[in-house]
């Protein structure tokens, strides 16, 4: 039904391609969920030496799951708990080269070593939270933090 033309070439320009793409499957699509589970699906088939990929819905006050790709997960997070309840509290993005170093990380997959995770933000408010987690060590850097706060800009005016 899609076919996308991301680029093999520089991290710039394989994100530039997923903006492109996401912009294209979310355009005119107003269920929030749709978006998510199809901006985690080109995610987990572009980005490469992920070991999840995925959303975290902000409920009330935590962080209920939202659609991925990987293995099961955390349902409930509440906010200041991990590496996704630190960027839903604060509403930054957290990059973290080590997630056994990270105080209070919740390890939903212990092959995870590495992860980013993007507050996604609407009128001043977290409304989700991208997730990506690695079994590499350091496998995100200011790059791919870059990238996928574009990626949550597109999905903050497409989550409904």
């Amino acid at each position: 039904m899609y076919q996308f033309d991301i680029s093999a070439g520089s991290k710039a320009d394989l994100y530039r391609d997923l903006l492109s793409a996401l912009d294209a499957l979310t355009a005119g699509e107003p269920d929030g969920i749709a978006n998510m589970a199809n901006a985690a699906a080109l995610i987990w088939q572009y980005l490469p030496d992920l070991n999840w990929a995925g959303f975290y819905r902000t409920t009330g006050d935590e962080l209920v799951l939202g659609p991925f790709q990987g293995k099961a997960a955390c349902i409930r997070i509440p906010f200041g708990k991990g590496v996704c309840g630190t960027a839903a509290q604060t509403a930054t993005t957290q990059l973290v080269e080590d997630v056994h170093a990270f105080p209070g990380h919740i390890a939903c997959d212990a092959a995870s070593r590495s992860e980013l995770v993007v507050p996604i933000v609407r009128d001043g408010a977290v409304i989700a939270v991208l997730d990506l987690d690695s079994p590499e060590p350091a496998r995100f850097d200011a790059g791919d933090a870059t990238g996928c706060e574009a990626l949550a800009a597109i999905l903050a005016t497409r989550l409904g």
